[in-house]
């Protein structure tokens, strides 16, 4: 049986401004990219035969990534997939995934690729830590968390203005309130809300966040338990760095904004949210024009709307569209205001937006409460 997967190899691609680095969200969508890679005239695989293979395929481009600008400029780059295996994501396979991380990046540096932007658990492993990755004198990597955070915070605005809440009164509980993202999301909302309850595993973290936030004068709770907290939070953003959707969360209020931004997602599918209005955040769509060499769309980006992308992963196409080839997101921690809103703006100016908003049943209806 031919089990062989196709890719592109460096020097095919005739320009190389950006590159992309991802990873399967799932089984099931490693098995698209799998299936769409070996071609139509191959008999698909059973889901048992495809993650025997998997570990086994190299990280390498899959695809051609073409962008156009409202403003006129063009990029292109190339989407590669580090094939770390859907269940490899937890801390038991650091090394592993760390090695698949960096055969990418020195595939993209072999490309030719000016900037890399580092999604999902690529750049969760680093940590900002891009002196872990191959050298590259014409090559900068960004995590792209900075528009993730953007996006996020432009998603909670939006539904409680469409909604009718009243976000000055809201209590916010934030999970993964110490990553990147999550840190990034507490600093632009925390002055917006009325409460802000942090989770994380690391509670000194959360300590020295939540001292950063106290001088500013915000109310806060933290913990390691979202069983503790004193109320319930009617907003909530899911930013775990968790291997799979195993996230509950009993303690909110029954008809809470919840945001799911995990890449994988953080939501447990056993999660008691039936009257909660969740949405999946940190997504973008590009209205300019996307295009895929070979034609991977609704494969790579399985999504109900068409050109709609990950934050961490726009973040590169922006700044190449931009000029600025430079390492905007660098890791944990040194996400500010300041910067989401240079990003948004950069973003902006190129026709990347907020994407329209939906959940795993689908898109939701923009409708006031």
């Amino acid at each position: 049986m031919d089990c062989t997967v196709a890719g592109i190899a460096p020097s095919a691609a005739p320009q190389v401004d950006f590159a992309l680095v991802g990873h399967p969200e799932s089984w099931s969508a490693a098995a698209d990219v799998f299936s769409a890679l070996r071609g139509p005239e191959q008999t698909p695989l059973p889901d048992d035969e495809i993650r025997d293979i998997l570990p086994w395929i190299p990280p390498r481009a899959v695809c051609r990534v073409a962008v156009k600008s409202i403003a006129a400029a063009e990029a292109h780059g190339l989407y590669i997939d580090s094939f770390i295996p859907p269940d490899r994501l937890d801390a038991g396979c650091v090394q592993e995934n760390l090695t698949r991380v960096r055969a990418a990046a020195a595939y993209a540096i072999k490309a030719g690729a000016r900037i890399v932007s580092l999604g999902g658990f690529s750049s969760i492993l680093l940590e900002g830590k891009f002196d872990q990755l191959p050298p590259g004198r014409a090559t900068v990597f960004t995590t792209g968390n900075t528009l993730t955070v953007a996006f996020i915070v432009q998603g909670i605005e939006k539904m409680c203005a469409l909604q009718g809440r009243n976000l000055w009164q809201s209590t916010l509980l934030v999970v993964g309130a110490t990553g990147d993202v999550g840190s990034g999301c507490v600093r632009c909302l925390a002055g917006k809300v009325r409460r802000v309850q942090l989770v994380a595993r690391n509670v000194e973290r959360l300590r020295r966040l939540a001292v950063e936030l106290e001088g500013e004068g915000v109310e806060i709770e933290i913990g390691t338990d979202l069983a503790q907290f004193s109320e319930q939070a009617d907003l909530a953003i899911c930013a775990a760095s968790l291997p799979s959707p195993s996230l509950l969360l009993d303690n909110i209020a029954a008809d809470a904004l919840v945001c799911d931004a995990g890449y994988p997602k953080n939501l447990s599918p056993d999660a008691e949210t039936s009257r909660a209005t969740v949405f999946f955040g940190g997504l973008g769509q590009i209205t300019g024009g996307l295009t895929f060499d070979p034609d991977l769309r609704g494969i790579l980006n399985h999504h109900p709307f068409p050109d709609v992308a990950h934050g961490c992963l726009l973040e590169g196409i922006a700044l190449t569209l931009e000029g600025r080839f430079e390492s905007f997101s660098r890791g944990r921690g040194a996400i500010t205001p300041k910067l989401v809103e240079e990003i948004e703006m950069i973003a902006a100016r190129h026709g990347i937006y907020l994407a329209p908003f939906f959940n795993g049943d689908g898109p939701l209806p923009l409708t006031m409460k």
